[in-house]
């Protein structure tokens, strides 16, 4: 005990001096830690807000094209033009043509892929790059909208993007495509703004995207979609439309997420990064910082511990083997390390261990036999119990000179016969058990023609094996007690059930049924002493299930969904064995 408390003094005092350097440090790092979080955020939102910027800027461009070119002299003239015919004259061709190449310089003045369109109410034509086609005012007047207009399209396969302006002359409260005399738009995919969005995307740890509520995404062309999608729904419609910076945890990690909000584009910019990367070397220190305190007391330690080892860890195993001798594990043997007392003891308890599992196990052998016994005891009652029966069958038959049942009788006791004769085994397979008790049934549907028997085992059932006469009491007590009483019954429905290792067969009837308290009565009396009020059969075969397969075996009885009596003869197979049979039965 001294050298115990000399031990715990010397690791006590070092865990006290490591404990205000430990903290010192956690509080330094920790200070550190929040300095940089805010330096990054802020120059992350700076570099996001230079990023949105650009963009607006680029839009504000591409919607002043409009206003332009409704004041070139070639789309007043053409303005004023009024069509003679349905096809354009050479006149209105060659005005056409010089309108389309200063809408194609127009459009290759911008780094952004953009399409621009005029509307000439005056010649009913639509004055693209390549193409002057005609359009309807139905369709034009449901498009024009002020501010830019966002819709949905497929291209390849793939969501995008279309962003579109209108600007028309002259000025009105409400569109009316026959009252405007020139209407511009200009419109371009997203895939200008994920192009943006790639540049903007160059040290490999940013991640931007564009969201909008009620639109949509606009990823870059590398972006963890899955993410960004979990990372929005984490985000409510306050934080969508302002700017900031939060902490969200997604998948046991951390991201920082910046937000700026565009109130000219309606988009929001939201952009991230894992914590764990910013903070990796911070992390990095810290761990060598720990690893280096844990050796400190490691070292402590070893050295407390050579203090005491020679007397300590001796008692320690001494009395570590009393407690698993205690718990009942006779295997459990002392390790003899040099020559010394302790030697001496370890010595003489594993010789005292080793012949207390000798009796044990002799003890443990003789039980064995006599349940063995007892097993093959049970089994031999079934026979005569069901001899009985049979031959009440054939003489209440041979009285009524049935003699196609009394052959029926023959033919199928004699089939019990040879099943029976063979039981020198103390398992068989169930489809024999199964065979067997369909004899039964067939003998029993000649006495009563209203019985009718239905029988699912499922595949993965056919290589287990059961104690044989199991089945056939919970049948015959189905038949005898639950239908032949009952002059409308004459239903028996046997099912197999297969859930991992436990095995499950049910015999279901319609007949008279019994209420809970009876069934609780009947459960009961199976666990006790079989008396002269119970008959032997259902208590012999609940006996034998738990002397094969433990206390987690037996019959179970409930109300059947046919409106008699379901027994369930239930067991758990053990996992080596049973996990041999499904797998034989599936194949």
């Amino acid at each position: 005990m001294y050298r115990y408390n000399l031990f715990s003094k010397i690791v006590g005092i070092m865990v006290i001096m490591l404990i205000p350097i430990t903290l010192l440090y956690f509080f330094s790092n920790k200070t550190t830690t929040d300095v940089l979080r805010s330096e990054l955020n802020t120059s992350n939102n700076t570099q996001l807000r230079f990023f949105q910027n650009q963009v607006e800027s680029q839009m504000e461009l591409l919607s002043s094209w409009p206003i332009l070119l409704i004041h070139d002299p070639d789309i007043l003239t053409l303005k004023d033009m009024a069509p003679e015919q349905e096809n354009l004259n050479l006149k209105a061709i060659q005005l056409v043509k010089r309108i389309q190449t200063k809408i194609s310089i127009q459009e290759s003045s911008s780094n952004w892929n953009s399409k621009l369109s005029l509307y000439s109410p005056s010649v009913r034509r639509m004055v693209t790059e390549n193409d002057a086609l005609p359009y309807s005012d139905d369709e034009l007047r449901n498009e024009v909208k002020t501010g830019w207009q966002v819709n949905t399209i497929k291209d390849q396969g793939e969501e995008r993007f279309l962003f579109s302006w209108f600007s028309y002359t002259p000025s009105m409260p409400q569109f009316s495509p026959g009252r405007a005399e020139t209407i511009m738009k200009v419109e371009f995919d997203s895939r200008n703004i994920e192009d943006m969005l790639d540049q903007f995307k160059s040290d490999g740890r940013r991640d931007p995207f564009y969201y909008k509520q009620g639109t949509g995404l606009i990823y870059n062309r590398s972006a963890d979609r899955v993410l960004a999608d979990q990372l929005v729904k984490q985000l409510g419609p306050e934080e969508l439309t302002g700017s900031g910076n939060r902490t969200l945890e997604i998948g046991q990690k951390s991201y920082s997420v910046n937000i700026v909000y565009s109130s000219k584009m309606g988009w929001t910019l939201i952009d991230y990064m894992p914590l764990s990367e910013i903070l990796q070397p911070i992390h990095t220190s810290n761990r060598l910082f720990y690893f280096s305190v844990s050796a400190l007391l490691l070292m402590s330690c070893l050295t407390a511990y050579l203090l005491y080892v020679q007397v300590q860890v001796p008692v320690r195993q001494l009395v570590g083997g009393f407690q698993k001798l205690k718990q009942g594990d006779y295997s459990v043997r002392m390790g003899i390390k040099g020559r010394n007392e302790f030697s001496f003891l370890s010595i003489r308890f594993n010789s005292m261990v080793e012949q207390i599992q000798e009796l044990i196990e002799k003890v443990l052998m003789e039980k064995i036999h006599v349940r063995e016994a007892r097993l093959k005891q049970l089994q031999s009652q079934i026979n005569p119990h069901f001899f009985y029966n049979c031959f009440s069958f054939i003489t209440s038959m041979a009285k009524l000179d049935n003699m196609k049942a009394v052959v029926g009788m023959s033919h199928h006791l004699s089939r019990y016969y040879r099943y029976t004769t063979r039981q020198e085994r103390e398992m068989v397979p169930l489809p024999e058990e199964v065979e067997f008790v369909t004899h039964y049934l067939e003998i029993q549907n000649m006495r009563m023609s209203r019985l009718k028997y239905t029988i699912h085992i499922p595949p993965q059932m056919r290589r287990v094996e059961i104690p044989p006469l199991m089945l056939q009491p919970l049948v015959e007590n189905a038949v005898l007690h639950g239908i032949e009483p009952a002059a409308r019954a004459g239903q028996v429905r046997i099912t197999g059930v297969c859930q991992g290792r436990t095995m499950m067969l049910t015999v279901e009837d319609d007949g008279l049924g019994m209420t809970p308290l009876e069934i609780a009565l009947l459960e009961e009396k199976l666990g006790r002493a079989m008396d002269e009020e119970m008959g032997c059969g259902l208590w012999n075969v609940h006996q034998r299930m738990r002397l094969r397969f433990g206390e987690q075996a037996g019959i179970a009885f409930a109300p059947s969904p046919l409106g008699g009596l379901q027994a369930t003869l239930y067991w758990l197979l053990p996992a080596d064995p049973s996990e041999k049979a499904l797998k034989e039965g599936q194949e």
